[in-house]
């Protein structure tokens, strides 16, 4: 019995010695894969954070990105996003090119031409759509456009416990509507069904929502020059070309002359409207004259 305990002894003793090499051996394992994973997540965060290419076992990521930045020319930056987007199986959803006019001046260079000058900054509003997983080789062509990155920032919003609870809500509306339909049919069954389907059609929005934000990464991008534009447009001399048409003799004299015959018409209308008044004010002065007392004969003579 003693010598069947020591060779059990023995073989305990030799069996914790070959697991304990065998553990120390998957934990170097494991230790070289997380430096080399460390080592892979340095390389990709040199031009794109870790977080627009980070995947984790069982868990589900809304991912999005706004990018702020100033390029050399805004047109030629926009095309080459929109078709970069397009090859990566993205599409655009907003695009807001536009130029903010600083100044403008018009300089007269001879008696017909003259020189229209802007001063301008261009710039645009974009937001983009492409495949979770391509978010971080746009934002890596992205930034091979910049001049001058004012800011990037990249969320990655956990979403496996809504997902979760999602699943349950629609087990629950499931199992509701089995329960509202084993009741008799009246008004109340019929509102109870009908609100039950409106909330299972608002839980399955949310969930073709949560899918398709799960599957597209939402990117905004603002980019504008650094500095103003010049723009110089040949345009006509305005200032001579009123003082060419800004007078004209015979045409005002004849447009005085049947202006002036307009004003006699209407003044005759005039008169015409209120021949009323004129009747009263004649027969007020007729009246007027003949209760004027007259003058006696003596004053007459000595006069």
């Amino acid at each position: 019995m003693k010598t069947t305990y020591i060779k059990l002894s023995l073989s305990a003793v030799l069996l914790l010695g070959i697991y304990s090499c065998k553990k120390g051996e998957i934990a170097t394992t494991e230790r070289a894969d997380y430096g080399s994973t460390d080592s892979a997540a340095v390389a990709i965060s040199d031009s794109v954070s870790s977080a627009a290419s980070m995947t984790v076992k069982d868990k589900q990521f809304i991912k999005t990105a706004d990018v702020n930045m100033e390029v050399k020319d805004v047109y030629e930056a926009t095309v080459s996003i929109e078709k970069t987007v397009q090859d990566l199986g993205g599409f655009v959803t907003h695009s807001n090119l536009h130029s903010n006019v600083i100044s403008e001046d018009t300089y007269n260079t001879s008696g017909d031409d003259a020189m229209l000058i802007k001063k301008y900054q261009t710039e645009n509003a974009m937001q983009v759509r492409v495949p979770t997983e391509k978010l971080g080789e746009l934002l890596t062509l992205i930034n091979d456009k910049k001049l001058f990155l004012n800011f990037r920032n990249i969320n990655a919003e956990d979403v496996t416990s809504n997902i979760k609870y999602a699943e349950m809500e629609g087990k629950r509306i499931q199992k509701t509507s089995e329960n509202i339909s084993q009741l008799k049919t009246n008004k109340d069954k019929v509102k109870l069904d009908n609100d039950n389907m409106a909330e299972g059609n608002l839980q399955q929005l949310a969930n073709i929502d949560t899918t398709d934000n799960i599957k597209y990464s939402t990117v905004d991008i603002y980019i504008k020059e650094p500095k103003l534009r010049i723009a110089e447009i040949a345009v006509t001399n305005t200032r001579n070309i009123d003082h060419k048409y800004k007078f004209n003799f015979i045409y005002d004299a004849k447009n005085a002359f049947v202006e002036g015959f307009y004003l006699i018409q209407k003044m005759g209308i005039g008169l015409i409207t209120i021949w009323p008044l004129l009747l009263i004010l004649m027969v007020i002065i007729y009246f007027l004259r003949k209760r004027k007392p007259a003058k006696p004969e003596h004053t007459k003579i000595s006069e």
